[in-house]
């Protein structure tokens, strides 16, 4: 006779907001990571429209729910609905989780940019210490890694953007953690870098920011904050003008999931084997 009182309790409830979100790979390694852990858990994908951030997030926590994922277009709507911030979500103007309290607070932070340190750090083994580093474009994507790479002392870091003045002002907001300035596209004949960053969504369109042939430093990394089945156009360039490593950004979606997980659960999952098997199924 099975014990009445020996029972499994509901797992907890996680999910991921934004518009769209159909095409969200989040379930799927959030979904691993628990299974690697033993973790009692269910994500889920939720389609929220545009104004009802807040309504959405209320009544998943009222219903239980524990964190939440924010992507596009409500990462800003995210950090103005959090109660509390932390630092490098404050500094990012942008929150990607939210620890969600049963008493109805709500924490914010951003993963953004550590999952972009940690893939280039940890599972490509590149330095940001002492390196010359370029971000193109100064939107959202770009301002939310500039806190953690700077954590990581690089010698100087350019944000170079088609709107010069966006640039300037980005730079300026941050330039309290180190040596950072902001120029147009035009701006950067006769520089060279070890780390170009592609913070701009110009892959998606097939396009690419109009950079010098000779920018990559010997020696010098390509980082694309996009991915897909093929190398983006961004990286295309960057192996025909001479970087030794060009890098597209499925492994940063990967970090930036584990570490939301391990602010979740107290527990950090293995990246490596969810990033192989997610490129395998990406390229058939």
């Amino acid at each position: 006779m099975s014990d009445p009182f020996d029972f499994d309790p509901a797992p907890d409830r996680y999910a991921v907001m934004g518009n769209p979100i159909a095409h969200s790979k989040s379930p799927q390694i959030h979904t691993r990571f628990a299974q690697q852990t033993g973790q009692s858990l269910e994500y889920t994908a939720l389609l929220v429209e545009p104004g009802t951030l807040a309504q959405a997030v209320g009544n998943f926590q009222a219903n239980g729910g524990k964190g939440l994922n924010i992507t596009v277009p409500f990462k800003q709507d995210a950090w103005e609905l959090a109660d509390e911030l932390t630092e490098r979500a404050r500094r990012a103007g942008a929150v990607n989780t939210l620890i969600l309290s049963t008493g109805g607070h709500i924490r914010g932070d951003n993963t953004d940019g550590i999952g972009l340190v940690r893939d280039i750090r940890d599972n490509h083994r590149g330095r940001f210490t002492e390196q010359r580093i370029l971000i193109l474009g100064a939107g959202g994507a770009a301002r939310g890694v500039i806190s953690p790479i700077m954590d990581e002392q690089p010698r100087q870091l350019v944000i170079a953007n088609r709107t010069i003045d966006r640039a300037l002002a980005l730079a300026d907001e941050f330039k309290d953690l180190g040596h950072i300035s902001g120029c147009g596209f035009n701006q950067l004949a006769g520089q060279q870098f070890d780390l170009i960053i592609n913070a701009t969504s110009a892959s998606l369109h097939g396009d690419l920011p109009p950079l010098p042939d000779d920018i990559i430093a010997e020696g010098g990394w390509c980082y694309d904050m996009m991915y897909g089945a093929e190398p983006t156009v961004f990286l295309n360039w960057a192996t025909a003008h001479g970087a030794v490593k060009s890098i597209d950004g499925l492994g940063m979606l990967v970090e930036q999931a584990a570490e939301s997980f391990s602010i979740w659960r107290g527990v950090r999952p293995d990246t490596a084997e969810v990033i192989q098997d997610l490129r395998s199924a990406m390229t058939g």
